[in-house]
């Protein structure tokens, strides 16, 4: 049976296949397993918030105030709760992602073959393997094409090891893990997990953990410099109640509440969840996200390298035109099929795999089985002998058959210049090729070379060992997507630079880049590529959008020559070749519909539709990302002010403490929420795709933007203080009904820092009519937490507060919002002023 012949095999049946997944287990190895809920426990317990908030309750236990205690505690129970559940769900989305990237699986079940996931392999499995996979788990080859594999991650050995299965059973043995670089075949699974030779070796192949991101790493700078803040305020209080009044219990109360809100826990939870939901989102639009590093630098790209085929087009191959020295046929035209022309078409189809793949092999097998019936049902017949690969150096795919006659026949398809050399053509009838094909990829059409060689015996060692004859042209057209035109125009607003690259001729992709609304001005050919320096070929592509005759080998240089010039890179590919130069991009694109598992692997972002359109909304939506994560995090500074500054003034004016744990607390809970679910529901400004990509090491915060945040939360602070100094000082009421005033005035100017971090460009009153569900809700939540507070007498209590009328609420606490609402109204008239 030949690898063409593959999904001819039963397989198991799916009840079989489930029965023994469900009784050995997933294919998979034990770093793999999702976090359980204690585990997630107690990594939430570890935060510095929760570890102050138990060390505050431990004082109040301490100094007897019982009440205190319990109630502190419950709140803690509260958010950890909240906390854990959020984790949870966090790690289940990632774990599903995590599925939806890891490698898959080509199997035969009940005589019908799938792709499932790597996962869902079991022992018994008939896998079938082709050049680019990832062999899913153990097994032995039952068919094998000239298969050559990879087994470095197991061997330490980088050079391909060749498989058969003639002779030894060891050398039929394939190992999980390893990488098919060669060739096809059958094989059927001996052992998956744990029992896998990798699974054996286990723990001491478990992945190292990936550096840190910058933005990652930016952040735990941010948390290092306001945690080493909080500490040193947290010791001077301390210091100052202890020593200077003889309150050491006191003052650890004091200093406590005042670490707590300084504690900068929001930046690291703010980058998770943006960065889950960020990646859940984009999976929706049938971008999966494989590495973090990849999400941030969408929002800096500057350069799109794609591929034509498939992204640009609709990869819908078709025949169209058929040029022999004798005849042409043109789809258009109505005619008949020649004698020369059917030998043709003939001969591209025992050029292409039986069982189809590639859009030009279905297209050729699809000409025959409709125009030429009884030549299909002839070829069923005939033996497959031989396959010799298409390979960088050499574009041309061959096979040799035996047919039902004593001889047997050999035919070549590929590059056209490829195939003339085969058939050693001399200069006139390389002239006469050469225009023609000059005159069919005008019209955008791909064409390919046939040749054929009859011979008798055995099949040859190569190609070039057969005395091939030139028998014609082929002329395939694979249309642009409808969208593309408009895409590429959205690009160049956006400051995205977007290059073709492509195996085609140059005529080829002059045609596609005129349709689409690409530039063919300075187009650069392999074969140019090949002649010039690095140096020269960064110069060289200063300002070209199409690479034509492009080999996959040669894309790694045209990512390095565009990253010397400063580009941030996308690359797009799909093959083994591929992969040097999607893993040197800074954000290497695979296509997850006909690419290989090398590339799925090598590429940080997998599109499932292999849609271009999909690669540009997957940088609007990484500019979306970026954003919102400055606004939230601009937020969470500007937020802090105030709350510190309410914590610490008592200390220096001899007053009594007007923060407690429990308040801290409560603005925790309003402030979680709206800095990272409400602020990451935050649409795109509008001009999103209107603005150039960010610089790539722009900061999150830069010095502006931290005074401006400063200037905002330090508004807040004053109306606070202003709150309490009138209504206990100059008006003379009890310290509880001012903290109380000051207290529903910091959560309502809090909202206010919301509402003007939501936008950077628009003004104030149209972007609060920007829908955002998630964040109305957590203003409405806060409203009615906060009424509830200052109106039932137990929750006042509570929170040491006595009980104030509603118009003293009002006609202070309004000034909170309205302060931080003027001074972002007279900032934006003063910016668009300058």
């Amino acid at each position: 049976m030949t690898p063409a012949d593959k999904s001819s095999r039963g397989g198991l049946t799916e009840a079989e296949a489930a029965r023994r997944l469900a009784a050995e287990g997933p294919n998979s190895l034990a770093r793999d397993r999702q976090r359980g809920l204690l585990v997630l426990l107690g990594e939430v317990l570890r935060e510095p918030m929760f570890l102050l908030l138990l060390a505050c309750g431990a004082i109040y236990f301490v100094i007897g105030d019982l009440r205190e205690a319990i109630t502190l505690l419950a709140c803690v129970v509260l958010v950890l709760a909240i906390s854990v559940i959020q984790a949870h769900r966090t790690e289940r989305a990632v774990a599903a992602l995590r599925d939806m990237t890891s490698p898959r699986a080509l199997v035969v079940r009940g005589g019908v073959a799938r792709r499932i996931a790597g996962a869902e392999v079991v022992r018994g499995d008939v896998v079938l393997l082709h050049e680019g996979d990832r062999v899913p788990a153990d097994g032995v080859l039952r068919e094998a094409e000239a298969v050559a594999v990879d087994e470095s991650l197991l061997t330490g050995e980088s050079v391909p090891v060749d498989k058969h299965t003639a002779g030894d059973e060891a050398d039929a043995r394939v190992f999980s893990g390893s990488l098919v670089v060669k060739g096809h075949g059958v094989a059927e699974v001996t052992a998956t997990g744990a029992r896998s030779e990798i699974g054996k070796i286990g723990a001491s192949l478990a992945e190292l953990e990936a550096a840190p991101s910058r933005v990652q790493g930016e952040i735990r700078r941010l948390v290092r410099i306001f945690g080493g803040l909080g500490v040193a305020c947290c010791a001077v209080v301390v210091l100052v109640a202890g020593l200077i009044r003889g309150g050491w219990l006191q003052g650890m109360l004091s200093g406590i509440t005042l670490a707590m809100s300084l504690v900068p826990e929001e930046f690291p939870l703010v980058l998770t969840v943006f960065l889950a939901l960020g990646s859940w989102r984009m999976s929706r639009r049938n971008v999966l996200v494989r590495r973090i590093p990849a999400l941030e630098n969408l929002g800096a790209a500057t350069t799109l390298c794609v591929d034509k085929t498939g992204t640009l087009t609709e990869n819908r191959m078709t025949l169209v035109e058929l040029r022999t020295d004798a005849a042409r046929w043109r789809a258009d035209a109505g005619e008949a099929l020649a004698e020369s022309v059917e030998l043709l078409v003939e001969d591209a189809a025992l050029a292409s795999e039986r069982d189809a793949v590639e859009p030009m092999d279905a297209a050729c097998r699809r000409f025959v089985g409709e125009h030429l019936p009884a030549c299909a049902e002839r070829h069923e017949r005939w033996q497959l002998l031989r396959e010799y690969p298409l390979s960088p150096e050499f574009l041309v795919f061959a096979q040799a058959w035996r047919t039902d006659a004593e001889s047997s026949v050999a035919a070549a398809k590929g590059a056209p210049e490829a195939v003339a050399a085969l058939c050693r053509l001399d200069e006139a009838a390389l002239a006469g090729i050469r225009t023609a094909l000059e005159e069919m990829t005008a019209s955008g059409q791909r064409v390919l070379g046939v040749a054929r060689a009859e011979f008798a015996g055995e099949p040859r060692e190569r190609t070039s060992d057969y005395e091939f004859r030139w028998v014609g042209l082929l002329g395939l057209h694979d249309p642009p997507r409808a969208e593309v035109p408009a895409v590429l125009a959205e690009c160049r607003g956006a400051g995205l630079r977007v290059v073709m690259i492509t195996g085609d001729a140059p005529g080829t992709a002059r045609a596609i880049a005129a349709q689409v609304g690409l530039s063919a001005e300075g187009l650069v050919s392999g074969s140019e590529l090949e002649e010039l320096t690095d140096e020269q070929l960064t110069a060289r592509l200063r300002g070209v959008e199409v690479c034509a005759r492009v080999l996959p080998a040669q894309k790694l240089r045209i990512v390095r020559a565009l990253q010397a010039s400063g580009e941030v890179v996308a690359m797009t590919g799909d093959g083994v070749n591929d992969a040097p130069a999607l893993k040197a991009a800074q954000i290497g694109v695979a296509m997850g519909g006909r690419g290989t598992d090398v590339a799925r692997e090598a590429a940080a972002i997998v599109l499932t539709r292999d849609d271009f359109t999909d690669l540009v909304a997957s940088v609007a939506e990484g500019r979306r990302i970026f954003d919102n994560l400055q606004k939230a995090l601009g937020f969470i500074v500007a937020v802090h002010v105030p709350i510190a500054g309410i914590a610490l003034v008592p200390m220096f004016f001899g007053m009594p403490m007007l923060f407690h744990p429990i308040h801290v607390v409560f603005l925790e809970l309003v402030i979680d929420p709206a800095c990272s679910v409400a602020f990451e529901a935050e649409p795109a400004e509008p001009d999103i795709m209107r603005r150039p990509p960010r610089p790539p090491a722009a900061a999150l915060l830069d010095r502006r933007t931290i005074l401006m945040c400063l200037a905002q939360g330090a508004i807040v602070l004053v109306v606070c203080l202003g709150g309490l100094w009138v209504y206990h000082f100059h008006l003379g009421r009890s310290l509880g009904a001012a903290q109380a005033v000051m207290f529903v005035t910091l959560v309502l100017g809090n909202l206010g820092l919301i509402l003007v971090h939501r936008s950077t460009t628009m003004p104030l009153l149209r972007s609060l009519r920007t829908p955002n569900p998630a964040l109305w809700g957590v203003v409405l939540g806060t409203m009615v937490l906060l009424l509830a507070i200052v109106g039932v007498p137990v929750l006042r209590r509570m929170f040491h507060f006595e009980a104030v009328s509603a118009v003293d609420l009002a006609q202070w606490a309004i000034l909170g919002p309205l302060g931080v609402m003027g001074f972002h109204a007279l900032k934006q008239r003063l910016s668009r002023a300058s």
